[in-house]
């Protein structure tokens, strides 16, 4: 191990981040560890370099010294002994941050407490030494457990009535090999746009049979051709003539259970509501059914024959107004 690179075993660059650094160590673990490889003696030598490269490059001090000396940063300590006294490591060889600190307490010639008994490689000595710099009781540190995996974040789109009613749909997720699964998710009903769904164990898988990540998908709603909605409040634009907004009349207007009947009163103007209750979002858990209101718009013929022209002057002069009257 001590003729390879660090970075070229886990094949990243040597600026890489630490996310870079994890997701190289995944790939290579999974491709050459001995559950998968059975009796494969070289993917099992593999699989203890990339363990190896991580343990150093995913710690940032010992990713500095590695940096900086490369592996004899970690075996200059595990020589330390019989050969040279602890002492005559100086702060110029430890480099910057390691000044006037006495290695003697790590490192003796009778193999004392400096060195924990049955401790293998330089590794585990550096990790016992950055501990006691930081006021830490020191030690080695315990072999990795269960470890859950990444979890995974998706957008999903929906039609409206699907976020009004609930119901099931799917969703692709891109896993880290660059494998596309397709996922039913399962809608409920009232949701809007902006919301989370979370699919428990539906993440990246964990390392030493530790649990699956999660998959979290933000929701957007698409727009619907007629009706818009306000909370739990569902709204519809609904055309009228000049005749039925005067006298009044009985429509059929759409809900999302089909048409129903709608009386529009005499006098009625341009952006009035009418409530029709219980005809909005459907109830759901604790969250009550919401109304749909009828937004009235009056409409006009384009053209008109000489005599309503008439008519209608005479109407306009018969009941002289002013609906600007107060608005500025």
């Amino acid at each position: 191990m001590a003729d390879r690179d660090y970075y070229e075993v886990l094949g990243i660059a040597r600026d890489a981040s630490p996310d870079a650094i994890k997701k190289a160590y995944r790939a290579q673990a999974r491709q050459h560890h001995p559950d998968v490889n059975p009796g494969d003696k070289k993917a099992e030598s593999h699989f203890k370099e990339a363990q190896q490269a991580y343990d150093v490059l995913s710690d940032p001090e010992k990713r500095s010294l590695y940096d900086r000396y490369g592996t004899a940063a970690f075996e200059g300590f595990a020589a330390a002994g019989p050969r040279a006294g602890a002492s005559e490591w100086t702060s110029r060889q430890a480099g910057p941050g390691f000044e006037n600190v006495d290695f003697s307490q790590f490192f003796n010639s009778g193999g004392g407490p400096g060195v924990e008994e049955g401790a293998g490689g330089g590794a585990s000595i550096f990790e016992d030494l950055i501990g006691r710099m930081r006021g830490g009781r020191g030690g080695r540190r315990g072999a990795a457990g269960p470890q859950p995996g990444p979890s995974v974040e998706a957008k999903l789109t929906i039609p409206f009535l699907t976020a009004i009613r609930g119901g099931e749909t799917t969703i692709e997720v891109e896993r880290e090999n660059h494998r596309r699964e397709s996922l039913v998710v399962k809608v409920p009903p009232g949701i809007e746009s902006g919301a989370k769904l979370r699919l428990r164990g539906q993440g990246e898988a964990g390392e030493h049979n530790g649990p699956r990540g999660d998959l979290t998908i933000q929701v957007a709603v698409e727009s619907h051709p007629y009706f818009s909605r306000e909370g739990r409040n569902l709204s519809v634009e609904v055309p009228i003539t000049v005749g039925e907004a005067l006298l009044g009349a009985k429509l059929d207007v759409p809900t999302l259970n089909g048409q129903k009947a709608l009386t529009v009163p005499p006098n009625s103007s341009s952006g009035q509501k009418l409530r029709l209750r219980g005809q909005g979002v459907p109830a759901s858990g604790s969250k009550p059914e919401g109304d749909l209101f009828i937004v009235l718009k009056i409409t006009v013929p384009k053209t008109i024959d000489e005599t309503s022209r008439r008519l209608i002057s005479e109407f306009a002069e018969r009941n002289p107004a002013n609906p600007r009257h107060g608005l500025w």
